[in-house]
C-alpha cells in the first residue's frame, strides 16, 4: 500500500509538470514530443452457474473488484532529417478478474498474467525510427502526438523502426477498436485473438519493423523476439526462436467515406510444445512438460511453430459512425506462447460518436466476438490439461462468445470516464459454465 501511494503521488507530480509543459508554445517543443497517459480500470462480475471449476477457471462466485493502473510517458526526440528516438517509461499494476484467467477473450486489455499486483516501473518502449524518401513525392504534415513528432514527411517512404516496442504498435491497427485505454476492454476486440503476437508478459518485444508506405497502400514486415517461456517477461535471443509478420494494408473509399482493409500473415518459431506432446504428458504424468505448457518453466527444446492469418476491416458509414471487423485463424498445432488461447476468431462492431446528442467527443461502442480452438487444443483441455489462460479440468466444448458495449464520456480536456459491460457465454469454451455478466469502469487522463 505504501509503495502504491508513493508511485501514485509521483505520477501526479509528473502529471502537473508535463501538463504545464504541454501548455507552452509549440515552438518551444520543436523537435521534441512529450505526452502522458494514466488509466485506471475496475471490474466486477456476477455469480454464474458452473458445474465444476479448475485452476484456470473464472471464479463462479462474486469476486472482489479487480483493479488495474497504467501510467506512461511518451517521450521523443528528432535526431536528424527523418530520424527520431522514442522512449516510454511506464508504471503498471493490478490484477484482472481471477488473475486474468478463465476467459480466452480476456476481460481487461490493461491487465496481464503477472505474479505480483504491486505497481512496477519499467521501460515499455525504446526504439529508433528512420524514414527514407521514395523518389519525387508530396509531403504530408503529421501532428504532434504520442510517439509522433510534428513534422512534414514524404507521402511515399520506407520507414525502419528498431528497438523495443509492441508489435501491435505497427500491425493490426483499427480506427474503431485498437486501444483498451479509450475503446473496447476485451482482448479479442482490440486485437486479433488468433494472432499469438510475439511479446513478453506486458506486451512488448525487441526487433525490427520495415514499412513501405504509399498514399493508398502500405506493406509492413517485422522480425522480432519471442518469450523464452510461455507468457514470460524475458525474451529469447536464439536464432531458433523468432517471429515474422507481414501485413498488407489498402485504403478504400465507399461513397467517399474512408476505410481500410488489412491482411496479416504471421509465422512464429519458439520452444512451444505441440498439443500432441501435451496429451502424452497427461498420459505419462510428465509434470515438466505440463509446466512448460502452463508457462512455469523453460522447455530448452525448439521446434514449436504457429502459422496465423488475419483480416482486419474498418469503414466509416456517416460522420461519426463507423464499423469494424476482424477474422483470424492459426493452425492450433502447438500451444499458445505469448498472447491468449484463441485459434479461430471473428468479431464485428459499431462505433458511434455523440454528435446526435450534442456530445461530439463522447463515443459509444458495441461489438461481439466468437472465439474457437483447434481440435488438438480442444482434446488437450478435455483430457484435463491447462494452458496459462484457460483450463477447467475438463471441457464440454462450445465456442466462446462475448458481447461488449461501452460509453466513453469526455468530461474535460484531460479526463475521460467510461462505463463498460461484457456478456460472456461459454467462458473458456465450456458450455458447462456461465454465462457471466461483467461490469467495468475506466478513468483515463491523457495530454
Amino acid at each position: 500500500m505504501i509503495v502504491t501511494k508513493k508511485i501514485t503521488g509521483l505520477l501526479f507530480l509528473l502529471l502537473e509538470f508535463f501538463n504545464g509543459f504541454a501548455q507552452t508554445d509549440d515552438s518551444a517543443k520543436h523537435g521534441w514530443t512529450n505526452h502522458f497517459q494514466f488509466t485506471y480500470i475496475a471490474q466486477k462480475h456476477t455469480a454464474f452457474p458452473s458445474k465444476y471449476s479448475g485452476q484456470n477457471s473464472l471464479a463462479d462466485s462474486v469476486e472482489p473488484a479487480a483493479k488495474s493502473i497504467t501510467a506512461t510517458l511518451f517521450l521523443g526526440r528528432k535526431l536528424w532529417r527523418g530520424g527520431t528516438f522514442y522512449l516510454n517509461p511506464e508504471v503498471s499494476g493490478g490484477n484482472g478478474l481471477s488473475f486474468a484467467t478463465g476467459v480466452a477473450g480476456a476481460l481487461n486489455g490493461e491487465t496481464y498474467r503477472i505474479g505480483s499486483a504491486a505497481p512496477a516501473a519499467f521501460i515499455a518502449r525504446a526504439y529508433f525510427q528512420q524514414y527514407f524518401r521514395l523518389g519525387v513525392t508530396d509531403s504530408i504534415e503529421v501532428k504532434d502526438d504520442a510517439n509522433q513528432i510534428s513534422d512534414k514527411i514524404p507521402s511515399s517512404r520506407i520507414t525502419i523502426s528498431a528497438g523495443k516496442f509492441s508489435v501491435s504498435d505497427f500491425f493490426d491497427d483499427n480506427k474503431y477498436s485498437k486501444d483498451p485505454r479509450s475503446q473496447f476492454f476485451n482482448w479479442a476486440l482490440w486485437a486479433n485473438g488468433a494472432w499469438d503476437y510475439p511479446a513478453n508478459t506486458r506486451g512488448y518485444t525487441f526487433g525490427l519493423v520495415t514499412e513501405l508506405i504509399k498514399p493508398n497502400w502500405t506493406v509492413r514486415f517485422s522480425s522480432v523476439a519471442v518469450p523464452r517461456i510461455a507468457n514470460y517477461h524475458l525474451m529469447e535471443y536464439n536464432f531458433k526462436a523468432h517471429s515474422e509478420t507481414i501485413e498488407f494494408e489498402h485504403t478504400i473509399f465507399i461513397g467517399k467515406k474512408p476505410g481500410a482493409v488489412r491482411l496479416i500473415v504471421s509465422n512464429t518459431h519458439s520452444q512451444a510444445p505441440s498439443y500432441a506432446e501435451g496429451m502424452k504428458a497427461l498420459d505419462t504424468n510428465n509434470t515438466f512438460l505440463l509446466n512448460v505448457i502452463q508457462g512455469k518453466t523453460e522447455h530448452k527444446s525448439y521446434g514449436g511453430k504457429k502459422f496465423a492469418v488475419g483480416l482486419n476491416v474498418e469503414q466509416e458509414i456517416t460522420n461519426g459512425v463507423g464499423v469494424f471487423s476482424r477474422i483470424g485463424w492459426n493452425d492450433g498445432k502447438h500451444v499458445t506462447w505469448a498472447f491468449t488461447e484463441i485459434d479461430r476468431t471473428a468479431n464485428v462492431g459499431l462505433s458511434l460518436k455523440g454528435n446526435r446528442w450534442k456530445r461530439q467527443n463522447d463515443v459509444v461502442g458495441i461489438a461481439t466476438v466468437i472465439n474457437g480452438i483447434s481440435k488438438e487444443h480442444r482434446n488437450y483441455l478435455k483430457a484435463g490439461g491447462y494452458g496459462f489462460i484457460i483450463g477447467d479440468g475438463k471441457l464440454s466444448y462450445a465456442n466462446e462468445a462475448i458481447m461488449e458495449t461501452f460509453y466513453n464520456a469526455k468530461l474535460s480536456n484531460l479526463f475521460w470516464l467510461t462505463l463498460d459491460y461484457q456478456f460472456v457465454t461459454n467462458p473458456g469454451y465450456n458450455k458447462d459454465r456461465g454465462p457471466a455478466h461483467v461490469f467495468g469502469v475506466r478513468g483515463h487522463i491523457e495530454f
